[in-house]
């Protein structure tokens, strides 16, 4: 089993927001159970501020402190995570700092590292808005699998119990296999496929008996179930999640480009915007 994928790096973003600190809990816990490498990364987002001339005095003092408070900041942020670690007896971890702005930073980052941890927005704190952008830039642009954790609750276990929402496409694929080192680690494994949810072949059934197999072979015994519902997807997974007692959610996250941009489904953005368990994405 030695051979098997694991997770042996992951990255969580280090700020100063209140979420901070629980967020560092789960991913040492995490870290802790694949006996993995934790990066603490604190990006600064200095490159995105105005750049002030040499003839704006008053703008450049105000930039210098400005830059002088983000990056004590970020310090302060190492710091806080370094104790932590340490108080957790955990030794394996390194700390990053770069004035990049938080999702071309964690981007860059995720590239090099096996999993991400981040918090979904928290939609009472004044940079909601921003945080929620980077949840989802991060998910779209890095090419590693993203861990969202809950804003609310606290979250003791991650993947004791998964529930993997089915619907045969390549973003689903890519994120059941992902997910492999926590769905081998589980102690029971849902595969959920809704019947709204259909490919250009039809039915879904026959790639659920693949899947089922498949992973099979990769050591994980998965339940399948096949559901009827009325109401938007995103509700229908969370409302089964809660059913099943899921600590963790793996779907595909499905994105679209609008000109220059790129976009979250409105499955994907509505199960980020009301997520109840942690959810792990892959696009």
């Amino acid at each position: 089993m030695e051979n098997l994928m694991t997770y042996r790096s992951l990255l969580v973003l280090l700020d100063s927001s209140p979420l901070c600190a629980s967020r560092v809990d789960c991913a040492i816990r995490i870290a802790k159970s694949f006996e993995a490498h934790l990066v603490g990364l604190a990006p600064t987002g200095i490159v995105d501020m105005p750049v002030a001339t040499e003839s704006a005095a008053s703008l450049a003092e105000y930039a210098t402190l400005a830059w002088n408070t983000l990056r004590a900041e970020a310090a302060q942020s190492v710091e806080q995570f370094r104790q932590t670690c340490r108080a957790a007896g955990f030794q394996s971890f390194e700390t990053q700092v770069d004035d990049e702005s938080k999702a071309r930073s964690l981007v860059s980052h995720a590239h090099c590292s096996d999993l991400t941890v981040l918090s979904q927005a928290d939609p009472s704190s004044p940079g909601h808005a921003a945080m929620r952008e980077t949840v989802e830039q991060v998910i779209l642009y890095s090419a590693r699998p993203t861990l969202v954790l809950p804003y609310a609750g606290r979250f003791d276990t991650v993947g004791t119990t998964a529930m993997v929402a089915w619907d045969n496409s390549r973003e689903a694929a890519r994120a059941v296999a992902d997910a492999l080192p926590f769905l081998r680690a589980a102690q029971t494994v849902h595969v959920v496929s809704w019947e709204e949810q259909r490919n250009e072949d039809g039915g879904l059934r026959p790639s659920l008996d693949a899947l089922q197999r498949w992973l099979m072979w990769q050591g994980v015994t998965a339940e399948i179930h096949v559901e009827r519902s009325g109401i938007p997807i995103a509700q229908a997974m969370l409302s089964r999640a809660a059913d099943l007692s899921a600590d963790l959610i793996v779907m595909g996250a499905y994105g679209h480009a609008r000109w220059s941009e790129r976009l979250l489904g409105g499955a994907t953005r509505g199960l980020l915007d009301a997520m109840t368990a942690p959810v792990l994405m892959s696009h």
